[in-house]
């Protein structure tokens, strides 16, 4: 199910903002990672079941991994890959273009936002998510960027936001 009511929509820094930058080994990382999926349990606990990624490097693909392992323990879950443009993983290391493919091939939907690259495709992506969501879960530190005007965005918007530190 897609409904606005029961989607949930993410947003959170990519490896270059992270303290421990691509080493998901830290225990930073695990322990975000552990605060993620609570957040996602009680999201479900509460209703929700469309999970709504943006497919960036870093912590949208955690959510994307931890969405995936809420339908493998529910069922009743659904994971959309929103993707900004079709050029999204070009320019990235082989191995995270291949993590990039498999986490799309295994959600349920694929939504491309537009087709080709353009300065404002990422913000799109972005109001996308936030406009068939009523809740915004975001990893985010304080700094500016996309993360923040996609939670400012989504406050005007209505949504709840659970607003989870990287590093607590």
């Amino acid at each position: 199910m897609r409904a606005r009511p029961v989607s949930c929509c993410f947003s959170g820094h990519r490896p270059a903002k992270l303290p421990w930058g691509s080493n998901e080994d830290d225990l930073r990382c695990v322990a975000l990672k552990r605060r993620l999926w609570d957040a996602m349990e009680a999201a479900y606990a509460e209703g929700y079941r469309h999970f709504i990624c943006g497919m960036a490097q870093g912590c949208d693909f955690y959510f994307c991994e931890l969405a995936i392992k809420l339908r493998q323990k529910y069922g009743d879950v659904s994971v959309e890959a929103a993707i900004p443009c079709a050029a999204q993983s070009q320019g990235w290391s082989a191995a995270e273009q291949q993590r990039w493919r498999q986490l799309v091939d295994a959600c349920d939907y694929e939504t491309l936002v537009q087709e080709q690259y353009t300065p404002d495709c990422m913000l799109r992506r972005n109001r996308y998510m936030v406009d068939h969501a009523s809740l915004l879960i975001a990893v985010h530190d304080g700094q500016s960027g996309g993360t923040r005007r996609t939670i400012e965005y989504a406050m005007r918007r209505g949504l709840d936001v659970v607003d989870i530190p990287p590093v607590m």
